[in-house]
């Protein structure tokens, strides 16, 4: 992935051109279709997205909860653990996303935690929501 399309993401626009690069070693860019189901609720959850382009509608026990675009994220509990997802994401137009497994979370943890404790802030502060 090129790093220069981390820089206009929240909470990676404040990196350093090395944390960067760094950081796009470690996340890949996926493509989607509207329609195209991202996130199952009660599936175990083991990567984390960033929207780069598009929308994608959040339900929960089958209600609609939230939409989601450009710059919000989602799959943040298969970040910090284990977890069965909350809720399931379908895209609702087609996708440009930043994904990131949980065994690549681990190791940018230990090589850049300065980076890794600023997305587990964003997460805390969604998570307080």
């Amino acid at each position: 992935m090129d790093a220069r399309r981390l820089e206009g993401v929240g909470f990676f626009s404040n990196l350093s051109k090395k944390e960067l690069a760094k950081l796009a070693q470690w996340a890949d860019e996926v493509l989607v279709r509207a329609g195209d189901r991202l996130a199952t609720e009660g599936d175990f959850a083991h990567e984390f997205f960033v929207i780069e382009e598009g929308s994608a509608e959040v339900t929960q026990n089958g209600e609609r909860i939230a939409e989601l675009g450009p710059g919000e994220f989602f799959g943040e509990i298969g970040l910090l653990e284990t977890e069965r997802r909350t809720a399931s994401v379908v895209a609702t137009t087609p996708m440009r996303l930043i994904v990131m497994f949980q065994r690549e979370f681990k190791q940018m943890e230990r090589e850049l935690p300065t980076v890794a404790e600023r997305i587990r802030a964003a997460i805390r502060a969604r998570l307080d929501r």
